[in-house]
């Protein structure tokens, strides 16, 4: 397979605004893809329409070769929305061993997967006592359970301190490196450099496609902050960075 997912024409409306112009790309497998761009570019749209529970106005998406969303991708394709997708009236382990029990995959690897997104030390408590970080986190270990070949986070690392952040791209990687292939948003310019590849959204329109380094030669600068500007002044002016 070229792609993992494949995106042609992709437009996306609400009401009378239109949210994503016409977006063309394709993400290649196993590895790490960044969707960056500031907050309101479109990027929790665009990854609700890569999981096929977005009402698009035309255009395709196709996922591991098939229609975003259909019934073969329900087993395939991990989502960890920004908001929790677990339950605030069991613990941190009951959740895992909930949706371990759902995956037929047992205790002894929901108990992992909680260590390996470091709840280890939170397991047993209440999923509304935690802070916001630790319920993305919480979300995060119950998707892993089903060993998706494709998974989509949305803005996973929000609220988190620096080292926790390190250690959920050093274990993005890790998913990587057995060929999950995963889409990970964010509107922090400096994780840009943690990605294999990126996609730089803005105002709903696809301003580059590229590896971390082809984005620095381009532009002309090692700060990936500022090759994004760059590339927005490009956008405006049409004169290449």
């Amino acid at each position: 397979m070229d792609a993992a997912v494949t995106v042609t024409d992709l437009v996306v409306d609400r009401g009378r605004r239109r949210v994503l112009h016409g977006l063309s790309f394709a993400v290649p497998p196993g590895q790490v893809t960044g969707l960056l761009g500031p907050s309101g570019s479109g990027k929790s749209t665009l990854l609700r329409a890569l999981v096929g529970v977005q009402v698009v106005r035309s255009g395709e998406v196709t996922v591991l070769g098939e229609p975003a969303g259909s019934t073969p991708l329900r087993s395939r394709v991990g989502y960890v929305t920004q908001a929790p997708s677990v339950y605030a009236d069991l613990t941190v382990r009951e959740n895992a061993r909930f949706f371990a029990a759902l995956y037929g995959v047992g205790a002894a690897a929901a108990d992992r997967a909680v260590a390996d997104v470091g709840l280890d030390d939170a397991a047993g408590q209440l999923v509304r006592d935690l802070s916001g970080g630790q319920m993305g986190r919480a979300s995060l270990a119950c998707a892993l359970l089903a060993a998706p070949e494709v998974l989509v986070l949305d803005e996973p690392t929000v609220g988190l301190d620096p080292l926790l952040r390190v250690e959920l791209w050093n274990q993005f990687h890790a998913l990587a490196a057995t060929g999950t292939t995963l889409l990970v948003s964010s509107h922090v310019m400096d994780e840009a450099g943690r990605c294999d590849r990126l996609l730089l959204l803005r105002e709903g329109r696809l301003l580059a496609d590229s590896t971390p380094a082809e984005l620095r030669v381009r532009t002309g600068t090692d700060d990936l902050e500022e090759a994004f500007l760059r590339v927005v002044r490009e956008q405006r002016t049409g004169v290449r960075a």
